[in-house]
């Protein structure tokens, strides 16, 4: 049996010693330089007051003209070609002209040129010499699943100092992407490396998924035969651990044994990133969740909305449907907000948010036995946060099942059964080390990540030395 996990141990370990310090190195990167994506701000800012005087379609006749039957969302945004409805369902999305209800998608790369330069503009960016670069399905930073409803995309570059370059959808005409040389380049060292992250294999992710699954488990499995080993060869001499190895094979058993409860718990929650449902739930509304939470609303009760001023100021204004309702919540400013409902339910006019009452009613139609919501704490084992600063989070508990409820737009934020619960710690917390205290003092959460990758690294090297040398000596 040892002669096997040793034959094991070693021929695994020369196959992904590699690869275990390509993880360690890019894992430091990817803590300070995430993936490239454009943030809420950074969305929110890029926007121009709607037009309010210009003559509008009801909100009603935008969901017929955009065709999407499910719609459960709309939003009214006033591109540099004019005001435009963006209708979306679970489906996908889809622009239509806010006067006449025309197709608004973008096939034309000059017009989707001058949507990037007015949001250039209204960000205080250099946009001056912007051209535009390609129109494609995929390359290396559009690569995720959620670009999928906004495909082909526009990328123009700024030709600005940073180096930025902004993608465009070419079917809502939005900006939803941005990036700049410095995000580009560290992510070469970080994302791409640490998620195996190629253009190529990332644009089918059923391929990606299987891959980096399979590579992950076998990762996995050469750590655990590598601690078998580590524990089984320790050597006491005088009270004191050593080793009975000389040179890189020492190093590595005993950088091995001070690393081994890091590596393997990394490793483990590595391969945990990439479950994707095969071991734990995914967080997802059942369908008969979706039916209650997510119920397509009769939108010709937002007329009665429609009547109504927009709020001065206001860059994006969005019609939703939230309890069998129609709501329309007027965004002056990243975080300020008014509220309106067109449902029967009485309300003080025009308030921030859906209170708690209002969440309350829809969620104890999910089932028996549903208690009151409550205000999710912003220190709760289980966050969870709206895109808008400030705005209250409330939880709804079913049993086992809790739910998240954003009160500034009725999104279900998270879906937590106790499958997804356990998930949270044995991925997130083990992963990235978000336990809640280390959240709390973030540098010493920045130098235990790393001050672990780096003795993970350090560890890998060792077994690349020996790698090197076993591969030379056959």
């Amino acid at each position: 049996m040892m002669g096997a996990i040793v034959l094991s141990h070693r021929w695994l370990g020369i196959a992904f010693c590699l690869l275990f310090a390509m993880w360690f190195a890019s894992g430091i990167v990817m803590h300070f330089v995430p993936f490239p994506s454009l943030t809420e701000p950074e969305r929110f800012a890029g926007l121009v007051p709607v037009d309010r005087v210009e003559a509008r379609i009801s909100v009603a006749d935008a969901v017929v003209a955009s065709g999407i039957a499910d719609a459960t969302r709309v939003r009214l945004i006033q591109r540099s070609d004019g005001p435009v409805y963006v209708v979306s369902g679970p489906a996908g999305s889809r622009a239509v002209r806010a006067s006449d209800g025309g197709d608004a998608s973008v096939t034309s790369a000059d017009v989707a040129l001058t949507i990037v330069q007015a949001y250039s503009r209204q960000r205080g960016l250099d946009a001056v010499r912007a051209a535009m670069v390609a129109r494609s399905d995929y390359d290396q930073w559009s690569v995720p699943n959620g670009f999928d409803r906004h495909r082909p995309l526009f990328r123009a570059a700024l030709g600005d100092a940073p180096g930025t370059e902004v993608y465009v959808s070419s079917q809502t005409g939005e900006v939803v992407l941005d990036t700049t040389r410095s995000e580009r380049a560290w992510n070469w060292a970080g994302s791409v490396l640490h998620w195996i992250y190629p253009t190529v294999l990332r644009s089918s992710w059923a391929l990606w998924d299987r891959v980096v699954w399979t590579l992950s488990l076998l990762a996995l499995i050469a750590a655990l035969l590598g601690a078998v080993l580590g524990i089984v060869r320790i050597r006491l001499r005088k009270g004191q651990i050593s080793s009975p190895y000389r040179g890189w094979h020492a190093l590595h058993h005993l950088i091995g044994l001070a690393a081994t409860l890091f590596v393997l718990s990394w490793i483990f929650s590595g391969w945990l990133s990439m479950d994707h449902g095969r071991l734990f739930s995914r967080g997802q509304l059942t369908p008969a969740e979706a039916s209650v939470m997510n119920a397509v609303p009769d939108w010709r009760e937002s007329a009665k909305l429609d009547r109504l001023p927009l709020s001065p100021s206001a860059r994006e204004v969005e019609w939703f449907a939230f309890d069998g309702k129609v709501y329309r919540r007027d965004r002056i400013a990243l975080g300020h907000q008014t509220l309106i409902g067109a449902g029967d339910a009485p309300r003080d006019g025009q308030a921030a948010y859906l209170d708690m009452r209002e969440i309350g009613n829809l969620t104890a139609r999910l089932g028996a036995g549903c208690t009151d919501p409550f205000l999710l704490a912003g220190s709760d084992d289980y966050p969870a946060q709206s895109a808008i600063p400030g705005a209250p989070v409330y939880r709804t508990a079913c049993g086992d099942l809790w739910f998240d409820v954003d009160a500034a737009d009725g999104k279900v934020l998270q879906r937590l059964d106790p499958s997804r619960r356990a998930y949270r710690w044995l991925y997130s917390a083990l992963h990235s080390l978000d336990f809640p205290i280390l959240l709390a003092h973030a540098r010493l959460r920045d130098a235990l990540i790393v001050g672990l990758c780096t003795l993970g690294l350090m560890f890998s090297v060792t077994g690349i030395a020996i790698g090197w040398r076993r591969l030379r000596a056959s």
